[in-house]
């Protein structure tokens, strides 16, 4: 598994477990790398990722949202719900990352991580964000 990989899988489980404690995010941050151990690029490339999600979290929700129709963000699966929100923040924020891997690393992440139909759905809500968010 790539560095990236890794760091983005982490940064899922991180973007989790906060929404599950409701913590301070360097608090957060400081037990989850103990519990965690990653090697200083795996580490600065997810908490670029958490940071960058935590700061833009109302703007990709309402992305989300928007992609969602008649389906309240809160009933979407948290493991979903965050790997779309790493995902679109990606797309958004990150110039260096051509957003169709940003697409199949958020896909193979959801398959991993959660159901047997999360791939589909979060390949489908990222697609539509790649169509009609980014040509903008």
């Amino acid at each position: 598994m790539g560095s990236r990989r890794k760091s983005r899988e982490l940064a899922m489980q991180f973007l989790y477990n906060l929404e599950m404690n409701h913590q301070d995010i360097d608090d957060a941050l400081r037990y989850f790398w103990e519990m965690n151990p990653a090697d200083e690029s795996c580490r600065e490339f997810a908490e670029n990722i958490i940071r960058g999600a935590m700061e833009h979290k109302q703007e990709i929700d309402s992305i989300i949202d928007k992609f969602t129709i008649n389906w309240d963000i809160e009933r979407i699966a948290i493991v979903d719900r965050n790997v779309l929100r790493i995902g679109i923040y990606e797309m958004l924020f990150r110039d260096d990352i051509p957003p169709v891997v940003s697409i199949n690393e958020a896909v193979d992440i959801a398959k991993k991580y959660s159901t047997g139909e999360s791939g589909k759905f979060v390949n489908g809500i990222l697609d539509k964000v790649k169509l009609e968010v980014l040509k903008k």
